[in-house]
């Protein structure tokens, strides 16, 4: 009888701490949050407007399936003239929803997590100078300017890094939301 209630003592003290074991691990306090995930963008389009006029161009990269699957269906190369300078507005879509999604405004509600990174290579080709900033005075990118320098080929690297409570105003930390490199003409 004694090793009777020996065993199920045992059980009773193993099924108590499997319960506190299992209702530990459902405490929402222990529940990593979740992730402030990169936003899905098909289309990036840069529109340049040559300073002191009206005359625009928009050069236009689309990946309507995303990273990955099927090859862009658009990829504009960039063709600018020399020695210029061009007010340039980025614009983001989501063309994988009905109504197309303007991913820009979200860029620029949630500036404070994002930036755009515009990379000439080789570096003599241009140089970007940013146009905004977000509420702690760090950069954006939705706007800004390019200024051409000598004719040359080479590319434009465009990232819009996601840095969701990590902007500090540089490239790093974070994640790319856009990460394309269009080749760029300067004539």
């Amino acid at each position: 009888m004694k090793a009777i209630r020996t065993r199920r003592g045992l059980w009773m003290v193993a099924l108590v701490a499997s319960m506190a074991l299992v209702a530990g691990c459902n405490d929402k306090a222990d529940e990593p949050e979740p992730a402030d995930e990169n936003e899905l963008i098909t289309t990036v389009n840069l529109k340049f407007t040559e300073s002191g006029t009206t005359t625009t161009q928009t050069f236009s990269y689309r990946d309507t399936d995303g990273d990955g699957g099927q090859a862009p269906t658009k990829f504009d190369k960039i063709t600018l003239k020399a020695n210029k300078t061009y007010d340039l507005a980025v614009e983001l879509l989501d063309e994988s929803k009905t109504p197309v999604d303007d991913v820009s405004k979200e860029v620029a509600e949630k500036s404070n997590e994002h930036l755009f990174v515009f990379t000439p290579n080789p570096t003599t080709l241009a140089t970007y100078t940013y146009g905004d900033k977000d509420a702690k005075n760090l950069p954006i990118g939705l706007k800004g300017t390019l200024k051409t320098n000598a004719a040359g080929t080479g590319k434009l690297k465009v990232q819009l890094r996601h840095q969701p409570n990590a902007k500090y105003g540089t490239p790093t930390p974070g994640s790319d939301d856009v990460n394309v490199d269009f080749d760029l003409t300067v004539q």
